[in-house]
């Protein structure tokens, strides 16, 4: 591989490229909620990531996960507790549905966002030489 450097001030700085970066432009709202809880509470953890360009993989995965556990509390919730009638109380309908929003948000970011990476996504335990990735 050749790299290519600017000159800026008279040092060389290497033009330097991850793929990482492609992947940080799809990411959703429980993506960048994970990479902003790395970057303040486990940087040293982020910044291997970073350096070994899983980063942006890592926060793909959480962002579909959360995405997909959302989806499964909401119906959950709906189950055990149905919305109003739209046509009686509008008002009413709004307020359940959000308190239901608010509570899946609260498990997703509990599960899967605010997580010290012992235990990956599905729970089991990873391998004690590749111990940051879930």
């Amino acid at each position: 591989m050749k790299l290519t450097y600017t000159n800026v001030n008279g040092y060389l700085i290497p033009n330097l490229t991850y793929k990482s970066g492609e992947q940080m432009e799809q990411l959703g709202k429980y993506g960048f909620l994970r990479r902003d809880y790395l970057k303040n509470h486990r940087n040293s953890m982020y910044q291997v990531m970073l350096l070994q360009d899983t980063i942006g993989e890592h926060l793909m995965e959480v962002d579909k996960a959360a995405r997909e556990r959302e989806e499964v509390i909401l119906k959950q919730l709906e189950e055990k507790e149905p919305l109003p009638d739209k046509e009686k109380d509008q008002m009413e309908r709004v307020r359940a549905a959000n308190q239901h929003r608010a509570i899946a948000e609260e498990i997703i970011l509990k599960e899967l966002i605010y997580i010290t990476m012992k235990q990956n996504l599905s729970g089991s335990e990873k391998s004690a030489d590749y111990p940051y990735q879930i």
